[in-house]
């Protein structure tokens, strides 16, 4: 029997992998092979935005990582979820649309990832976007990507957009337009009701296409090279071993646990690595699952004096009539995800832009579902965006059924830590603005006693989680950059046909949620693979804080 062959191959159905499945066929000249292990996303849980806790909690649906034991956490083994199904963690994830702060994309240039400034990357975010209320100068309107504002209809959200005014910081109309820094409203991917995953907004439409074919539950074990060419991938699907061929290029897109592992399972990485598990060295390249990156949040908790937080619809009735509206009209409470507003601050005077991210939520109760609200209460998730600290991924044996090791060295810099008793400390100020006075009960947590440094740090330790943005295991950078895994082309270094496009490859984390700049890369990708004039520059000016060298807000 012949072996299969395709003109790109592209491993992970995820954010970026869905729109290069979308944009590498819409022309009709190239064949493409998308690859997932995971199955299909048709479920209530996934499509329906408030239910969001609940795919992230089934195996079906997620890889369920977990790190090593974490030294600055107190040896707690963090969560790590990637999504394993179609759309992958944007099957999963809490659909917040947040770009990212201009001075972010201005950075990666700065690091050698030449041509990714956020003038050369705002086209590719509003070629992405499809925007309720329309586009704009900073905004797209007519992308395959929808976003919306949600209603704000609960007072609680006006209370926290007021307090932060009162407090001295800036409002902003757009924290993904012109001005991030400030309190405002926060977009979520979700288009009339329902979830705007990857697979909804650029895999579904192209799978009419004849050019495309999409293989679920198969398992990747590695790409296969002739010299240092990829030529083709080993794959598992139902229980059969077999290679399939790549004409053109091979391309991961399996995130920032799973890129680095199949590099190493296939020879591209740390030599010393590769040969502790007997790996056959094909090109040398000390980066691959270094650099990895995360954002933490606590959760800043406040007991609320009046029954108007979520807590009043966490019973089974309202839980039922919620679904019911939800299935029958795509509204009501089930079309949200909650995170209706927001802001981004500087932590001290000298930040240049925003370095604490919040998101504000009318309930107290854990992002992932697992601890249950027990009374009404609102929160806001706040952490730093820019940590000091990195980590890695290694491979546990050189078997692709076995999940990679992975360690963010999470809180190990002592900076990372100067910033969270910044943020709590901060978001105490803003909950204790005139504009909560009416709803605000006593601190849930941290606790009104938690007041000192070592207080401060202790409660950050035990209690801290990760906002699940693993990111920067693959990083984008110059040739002469040692620790850089692709050229500014998402070409692997060193190889030839191997390109990785997914949010590995950021040379450094970006200010908020990373599922808009990874469809970003993708989106920018899809022109450098396919030889195309990139989309001309955006001569658009963004903010940056008057006085910023010596005053905070």
């Amino acid at each position: 029997m012949s072996e299969q062959s395709f003109d790109y191959i592209i491993v992970g159905a995820g954010s970026a992998g869905c729109v290069l499945a979308n944009r590498l066929t819409e022309d009709g000249k190239h064949s493409v092979l998308l690859l997932e292990y995971g199955g299909s996303d048709r479920s209530i849980y996934i499509q329906m935005p408030s239910a969001l806790a609940i795919p992230m909690n089934r195996e079906q649906f997620n890889w369920f990582y977990y790190t090593e034991p974490e030294p600055g956490l107190d040896n707690r083994r963090m969560h790590t979820p990637r999504g394993k199904v179609l759309g992958g963690s944007s099957a999963i994830n809490g659909m917040v649309y947040v770009r990212g702060n201009p001075f972010d994309f201005e950075r990666w240039q700065e690091s050698g990832a030449t041509g990714w400034g956020y003038r050369d990357v705002l086209p590719y975010f509003k070629r992405a976007e499809r925007r309720a209320s329309g586009g704009d100068t900073y905004r797209g309107g007519d992308g395959p990507l929808g976003t919306c504002y949600g209603t704000q209809e609960n007072p609680l959200h006006a209370a926290w957009l007021a307090a932060g005014e009162q407090a001295g910081y800036p409002r902003t109309k757009d924290i993904n337009g012109f001005q991030q820094e400030g309190f405002g409203p926060m977009d979520m991917t979700v288009e009339n009701g329902v979830r705007a995953s990857a697979a909804n907004a650029y895999l579904k439409p192209a799978r009419t296409r004849s050019n495309l074919t999409v293989w679920t539950e198969t398992r990747v074990l590695r790409v296969v090279f002739e010299g240092k060419r990829a030529v083709g991938v080993r794959l598992m699907v139902n229980g059969v071993e077999k290679t399939v061929r790549a004409t053109a290029e091979v391309i991961l897109s399996a995130g920032s646990i799973a890129s680095p592992q199949l590099l190493k399972l296939s020879g591209v990485g740390a030599g010393a690595e590769l040969q502790q598990f007997a790996i056959p060295l094909v090109h040398e390249l000390p980066g691959v699952g270094e650099n990895l990156q995360d954002h933490l949040e606590v959760y800043f908790q406040v007991a609320c004096k009046e029954p108007i937080t979520l807590y009043s619809v966490m019973n089974p009735f309202s839980k039922l009539k919620i679904g019911v509206q939800w299935l029958l009209f795509k509204s009501g409470l089930g079309a949200t995800n909650h995170f209706e507003t927001c802001a981004f601050i500087r932590s001290r005077a000298g930040i240049q832009y925003p370095d604490i991210q919040y998101h504000f939520l009318p309930m107290a109760v854990s992002y992932d579902g697992s601890n249950v609200a027990t009374e009404h209460g609102f929160q806001a998730h706040v952490g730093p965006m820019r940590s000091k600290s990195r980590g890695w991924v290694r491979l546990a044996s050189n078997n692709a059924a076995d999940k990679p090791k992975v360690q963010f060295n999470y809180l190990t810099h002592a900076d990372d830590q100067a910033e969270f008793r910044a943020a709590v400390r901060l978001t105490r100020e803003i909950f204790s603005q005139p504009a909560f006075d009416r709803y605000r009960g006593r601190e849930i947590a941290p606790g009104a006693d938690v007041i000192g440094d070592e207080q401060i740090d202790a409660f950050v330790r035990e209690k801290v989680e990760s906002a699940y943005h693993p990111s920067c295991s693959c990083k984008m950078g110059a040739a002469t950059d040692p620790m850089a895994v692709v050229d500014a082309d998402t070409r692997v270094f060193g190889v030839e046909g191997l390109r990785v496009v997914d949010s590995s490859i950021m040379p450094s984390i970006t200010n908020g949620n990373l599922n808009a700049p990874t469809i970003m890369l993708a989106e920018k990708a899809a022109d450098h693979i396919r030889g195309k004039a990139l989309l001309p520059r955006a001569e658009v000016p963004f903010y940056e804080a008057p006085h910023w060298q010596t005053k905070q807000r």
